[in-house]
């Protein structure tokens, strides 16, 4: 549809606009003027036109909603009642006080204490390739990091107690560990971004397992194998490898939050791993957003390589109108600001009481780990008497020339 001059007549001056060529299915910048406005073209399939025009389209300027760019702002709109629909995404560092490590840490992080496992790279561990070839580096690894041996974070009560009050929309979450659930927090509240331990499938028939099916052969050291008849694939827990698909629980609920969502946390993430990191950029514009971490990231301008992957926060810059960091750990951060709240009494004493029940809990499986531990090694020792100087390595040989650095 042409545009217009002044006068009324067609005017020949190209609008330039970003639209969806169905002829190439691709997104391209071109002159729109014969195109109704309304179209396919100018819509673009599953919203993706959108996200361009969002970042691209000339809209009315954003509107500053905190009273100070700090703490303090986040606590007066929280206060004053001007968020109902609160968004919290996190990482692994709101469970790293659990005794969990995280995976990108220096010395501490999970991919830089896989030696042992003797890798062809640290990403192996979760690559449904290798995986299906050589199950047992992650099972042992499972062992180790089992649901139920770890306790919920304040982080995780903190969660909690925004959805009791009433303010939470939803939780993403890149973790594995089920300590919201174990926190409490309602499950149609949780969007676990890479899965979780709770159920399993089989690789090849697909019959689902429950965590107690799992956590039984897991913590005897058994890779987990199909029951079903002339199957026996190997059974793996719904967590999200590398080359597998994220759960439709996810996107189905990002494209029903993000244009609800009036307050924006984030807590423990580097914001690398995508499609997750850039969700941070889904929200209104002029939506508050909160980053909690030991360190600043995903402060890249946006450019048109990375139009879709970049949190774009401007926590430094001079047009900030809505980005506040708060640097320190998460339960820190969420101590800070259920005191500035006036919740941190509340807070405390949660956390007190509900680990006092989970103890019992986690004794019990500990106390399972150990006896399991304790039959394999005397399975062994008994397999071994009256062989001397037979020698089994069972320790899975990968040639060093694949290894990537």
């Amino acid at each position: 549809m042409a545009s217009k001059r002044d006068d009324g007549e067609p005017s020949t001056v190209p609008n330039m606009k970003w639209y969806f060529d169905k002829k190439t299915k691709q997104i391209v910048f071109g002159d729109v003027s014969a195109i109704e406005p309304d179209s396919e073209e100018m819509k673009g399939p599953d919203s993706l036109l959108y996200e361009v025009k969002k970042k691209l389209d000339t809209g009315p300027p954003p509107v500053q909603l905190l009273d100070t760019l700090d703490l303090d702002g986040i606590v007066n709109f929280i206060k004053g009642g001007k968020c109902q629909n609160i968004i919290t995404m996190a990482g692994a560092g709101i469970s790293t006080s659990a005794g969990i490590p995280d995976f990108r840490s220096p010395v501490t992080g999970l991919y830089d204490n896989l030696e042992k496992y003797d890798l062809p790279y640290p990403e192996a561990m979760f690559d449904l390739e290798y995986f299906q070839k050589t199950p047992g580096p992650f099972f042992s690894l499972a062992k180790e990091l089992w649901p139920g041996i770890f306790k919920p974070t304040p982080c995780h009560y903190f969660i909690k107690m925004l959805h009791t009050k009433g303010l939470l929309l939803r939780h993403y979450t890149q973790n594995i560990d089920t300590l919201e659930i174990q926190s409490g927090l309602d499950p149609e509240k949780l969007v676990e971004a890479h899965g979780s331990f709770r159920t399993a499938h089989c690789l090849i028939c697909k019959k689902e397992y429950s965590k107690e099916f799992m956590e039984d052969k897991v913590l005897a050291g058994v890779i987990p194998r199909c029951e079903h008849t002339e199957c026996n694939g190997i059974v793996k827990p719904d967590i999200v490898f590398f080359g597998d698909m994220l759960p439709k629980k996810f996107s189905d609920c990002v494209e029903e939050d993000f244009g609800k969502c009036d307050l924006l946390i984030i807590m423990g993430t580097s914001l690398v791993v995508q499609p997750f990191a850039s969700l941070s950029h889904r929200v209104p514009i002029n939506t508050p957003r909160l980053y909690i971490n030991l360190e600043k990231t995903g402060t890249e301008g946006v450019n048109f390589a990375f139009i879709f992957f970049t949190g774009g926060f401007k926590f430094d810059d001079k047009d900030n109108y809505r980005d506040v960091f708060w640097k320190g750990t998460c339960d820190d951060g969420c101590f800070t600001l259920s005191q500035k709240l006036g919740w941190k009494d509340e807070l405390v004493n949660i956390v007190k009481q509900e680990h006092a029940k989970i103890n019992k809990e986690v004794l019990l499986l500990k106390s399972k780990v150990k006896k399991f531990s304790s039959q394999k090694t005397k399975s062994t020792e008994s397999r071994n008497l009256g062989k001397p100087g037979t020698h089994s390595d069972s320790k899975i040989s990968v040639s060093k020339s694949k290894r990537k650095i």
